[in-house]
């Protein structure tokens, strides 16, 4: 018997989780740190490193307290965060401003330089990665970065993503070479690929700026997969936690796969992580490059296989700002929904609210809702809601299907699915097939299974899975919803790709136009009071 404490940082909080290798789940707890956003500038959202560092302390604390455990029982730390969250680090691995967070889309200009200059100079990566730089990804939001921050480019030493960053922390490194990076972190998000060597030439991302010279140095080091130990716990870090020094921290991932993990994911399984935003995570024996979606990575979700992601840009987010906008909370709008019929709102709703991460993978799109009478209310834009991100769904589902990925089993795993029947019925009948739900919450299961793997407990991701994952409940597609939805999902499909893909129609340039408008009258706006 062991225990271990497996750590996922969200969006607005972390949580930490104590998990026993045969009792399972001990106690978790939580501690939020703020999100930073500026009403002027849509894209912007960043977090404060010490904001991380600060609640992963109380959130520890809370866990040992609840769980009447004293600090010295815990033999591991696993760490999984969001991603992309990119922070660029000066001298003793000191940031050099704030965490550019998943969901900070200024880097898009950037990330179109970055595609345009793949394609014209024959950038075979590009195309592990779906043929399309996102704004989201690390490179745009360094270039980003050094873009705006002149005087401090001098004191760059590298970047990194949230979850090396904080391992590093952790493990009290101050050299930036010893860092141990992330293969799930790099090599979705950095075009990092081991048989193309490793990342991109120094020659090609000059070409694209020449403010990244030298930096492809700066990113050097070693690249590991998360059975691997990226250090052990400080004595420092030791202390302000409660645990004991020189604990083996394994190689940290997103927390979306290591989500996946905790749901049960094995070969051929796609895993719907569904939260603010969605990641779709798929294990698969070999590679199968797919267009528009976020990599394909050998050893980025299971070790020793190749995993699959893609997504939505906003789900809860978008949820909750329905409700805000309805002066109430997502729970109390849902109440009812239960009762609703496939179809019945007359709705039909784009999930753009925060631009599109796949298959498009197009930042200038923002939400679209068709079909609004006098008598619509905010519960039917949020049932509306709901069945778009489901159509969205498939539209991705459908892609990787049509590009050789197998698919045995969809699981909706993240935090929505545990806390709304609705959308998993939903879910079950768009995409016409079983939806699997964990039966308990996995969130930081993952990290304690590779957490596990570090210490030795289990021998295999499989060993661990058998043991501590829950097992699932099952939703059914129902024959009456499935029709009306396959009366609807080509209806979607269609104004998808007329309304969001460039260049497709002649109604793909209104939604870019629309922001372009926005963001001028904003800096109007800014102006003015500025005079």
């Amino acid at each position: 018997m062991s225990i271990v404490a497996g750590v996922d940082f969200g969006t607005l909080s972390v949580r930490v989780s104590l998990v026993d290798s045969e009792r399972g789940l001990l106690e978790s707890a939580t501690a939020e740190y703020p999100l930073h956003r500026q009403r002027s500038d849509p894209e912007y959202a960043t977090q404060s490193h010490d904001d991380h560092m600060r609640a992963l302390v109380e959130a520890m604390r809370a866990a040992l307290a609840k769980a009447g455990l004293p600090g010295s029982r815990v033999e591991s730390i696993a760490l999984d965060t969001t991603g992309s969250s990119v922070i660029p680090v000066g001298k003793g691995l000191q940031p050099l401003g704030e965490y550019y967070l998943w969901c900070d889309h200024r880097a898009k200009g950037e990330a179109a330089e970055i595609t345009q200059a793949a394609r014209r100079e024959g950038l075979e990566v590009i195309n592990w990665c779906g043929g399309i730089y996102s704004s989201e990804w690390g490179f745009s939001k360094l270039l980003h970065w050094l873009r705006h921050n002149p005087s401090r480019r001098a004191e760059l030493v590298s970047a990194f993503e949230h979850c090396d960053m904080v391992a590093a922390t952790l493990c009290g490194l101050s050299d930036a070479r010893k860092v141990k990076r992330s293969v799930c972190a790099m090599g979705h998000k950095w075009l990092w690929n081991p048989a193309l060597g490793g990342l991109p030439p120094q020659e090609f991302l000059t070409t694209v700026d020449p403010l990244l010279a030298g930096v492809r140095e700066k990113l050097d080091g070693q690249y590991a997969t998360s059975d691997q130990i990226a250090g052990r716990l400080s004595p420092e870090w030791a202390q302000k936690l409660g645990l004991k020094p020189g604990i083996p921290i394994p190689v940290g991932a997103f927390d979306a796969h290591w989500d996946a993990i905790g749901a049960g994911c094995q070969t051929d399984d796609i895993v719907n992580v569904i939260g603010t935003s969605t990641c779709i995570i798929g294990i698969t024996e070999s590679p199968n490059l797919v267009p528009g979606v976020c990599g394909v990575v050998h050893g980025s979700v299971h070790p020793q296989r190749t995993g699959i992601e893609a997504g939505l840009s906003a789900v809860g987010d978008a949820f909750s700002a329905i409700a805000l906008r309805a002066q109430t909370d997502v729970n109390t709008l849902g109440r009812g929904l239960d009762q609703y019929r496939a179809g019945q709102t007359g709705l039909l709703r784009m999930s753009w609210d925060n631009g599109d991460r796949t298959v498009l993978v197009n930042p200038n799109l923002r939400g679209v809702t068709l079909g609004w009478n006098l008598q619509s209310s905010a519960r039917d834009e949020l049932f509306a809601a709901i069945e778009g991100t489901a159509f969205h769904t498939r539209v991705i589902l459908d892609r990787m299907l049509e590009h050789g990925v197998n698919m045995k089993r969809v699981i909706n795993a993240g935090g929505i699915p545990q806390k709304n029947s609705v959308l998993n019925q939903v879910y079950a009948n768009v995409l016409g097939r079983p939806v699997l739900v964990p039966g308990a919450n996995v969130v930081g299961l993952g990290a304690a299974i590779f957490a596990f793997l570090a210490v030795g407990t289990f021998t295999t991701v499989e060993e661990a899975q058998a043991r501590i994952c829950p097992p699932h409940k099952i939703y059914m597609p129902e024959a009456e919803s499935q029709e009306v939805y396959a009366q609807l999902y080509p209806l979607f499909r269609t104004l998808y790709f007329a309304l969001g893909q460039p260049e497709s129609s002649s109604l793909s340039h209104v939604l870019p136009e629309l922001m372009r408008v926005a963001e001028m009258a904003s800096k109007d706006t800014v102006s003015a009071k500025a005079g």
